[in-house]
């Protein structure tokens, strides 16, 4: 009789492995680089194309509070490729002050003053379009400095409606209200935006297909994003955050053994570094039941220094054991139950390798493995106190 017969349940794991990436590195990386955050526009790595500071400068350039060199940086196009006719609108000597105060008060952050001035300037009956737009795009940047996004994507849609700045800035407050309208969860909203700003400016920059990938991931839509993170992937095999989009959105779009090979793949090349693109791959690998290749990847991490001796570690061990045990691998059972105990944070581990240790006829290794999870605790000591006699 074979061993799976004779597994009983008590020695089951109750672990589920689920996909490592649940939202793709891009995703992640829009806000401040810190898991899950949402993303702030203008950001440096947000949707938009340049940080605070740079639209600050081009702001002041526009405003003539810039020196003439850094001027002519601030204003080099940064959409040379706009189907947009760039319109001729600048601001009036009259309105130039109050643009250059409103600027001033943003500078210390004074966003509460900065969005009244704004205001006053851009309900100004004689303002001309750029005016409005400028005036209701330094509103936005204030807004959403002042972490109040529904009023900074208010803001910004006002400076697009406006139609009145040049291109450069233009086109940065419509990435700048993609990015503000996926923070606030408005993800139909989003893409329409960011679709009409790739479609108007041409460009090609993989940043802003990537946060596409992200909006139609949220809209669970992962077919479409799982498809577009691959060609992009395939066009930059060398870029590691293309590699993990792909490999989330096909996760997403239940494609595991798609998933699996982009990274094996990326395995075999040398590129996975990381313990969590280590943690995905064998993940991968134990949802697809192949529990083989998962123990080559955490064993090689675990050599590598690169999975930590800790209750994560001590889990995959256990996970490969229990699928190693119920295909009659009971060698490599005991082999991963003995690696996983002493680093577990309880005594199950130690539990359920005496219960392999048992229905193999060796008791006094039982015995002991018992003894050691009652020593660490368990959920149920009467099973470890049962094969102690």
């Amino acid at each position: 009789m074979s061993m799976k017969t004779h597994l009983p349940a008590s020695l089951l794991i109750a672990a589920a492995i689920s996909a490592v990436f649940a939202a793709p590195a891009y995703g992640q990386a829009m806000g401040n680089n810190s898991d899950q955050t949402k993303p702030r526009a203008g950001d440096r790595n947000g949707v938009g194309s340049e940080s605070m500071r740079a639209q600050r400068d081009r702001r002041k350039a526009e405003l003539g509070q810039k020196k003439t060199d850094q001027q002519a940086e601030a204003t080099a196009p940064l959409f040379p490729n706009a189907t947009r006719q760039e319109p001729d609108a600048k601001a009036s000597s009259k309105t130039l002050k109050a643009l250059q105060s409103a600027q001033e008060a943003y500078e210390k952050q004074d966003f509460a003053g900065t969005v009244a001035q704004a205001e006053k300037i851009a309900n100004n009956p004689e303002a001309n379009a750029y005016e409005k737009g400028f005036a209701y795009q330094l509103a936005g940047s204030a807004s959403a400095d002042a972490n109040n996004e529904a009023k900074a994507a208010e803001y910004f849609q006002k400076a697009l409606d406006s139609n009145g700045l040049d291109n450069n800035s233009h086109y940065q407050v419509m990435s700048n209200l993609a990015t503000v309208q996926f923070g606030l969860d408005q993800y139909d909203a989003s893409l329409k935006t960011l679709d009409r700003f790739l479609a108007e400016t041409k460009v090609e920059d993989p940043k802003y297909q990537s946060m596409r990938g992200s909006i139609l991931l949220s809209l669970n839509r992962n077919d479409e994003a799982a498809k577009l993170y691959q060609d992009l992937y395939a066009k930059n095999p060398n870029d590691k955050k293309l590699l993990m989009n792909a490999v989330a959105a096909l996760q997403q779009a239940d494609k595991y053994d798609q998933a699996n090979g982009l990274l094996g793949e990326a395995y075999k090349k040398g590129q996975l570094t990381e313990a969590r693109e280590y943690k995905a791959l064998y993940a991968g690998y134990l949802n697809s039941d192949k529990w083989k290749e998962a123990k080559a990847v955490i064993e090689d991490g675990a050599a590598k220094g690169l999975l930590p001796q800790d209750a994560d570690l001590a889990r995959a061990y256990m996970i490969v054991a229990q699928k190693a045990y119920a295909d009659d691998d009971a060698k490599t059972a005991e082999e991963m139950y003995g690696k996983a105990a002493p680093i577990a944070a309880d005594g199950e581990a130690y539990l359920n390798l005496a219960k392999v240790y048992s229905f193999q006829g060796k008791k006094a290794q039982a015995k002991e493995a018992a003894q050691k999870a009652l020593d660490k605790g368990v959920k149920d000591p009467a099973q470890a106190n049962s094969l102690l006699k």
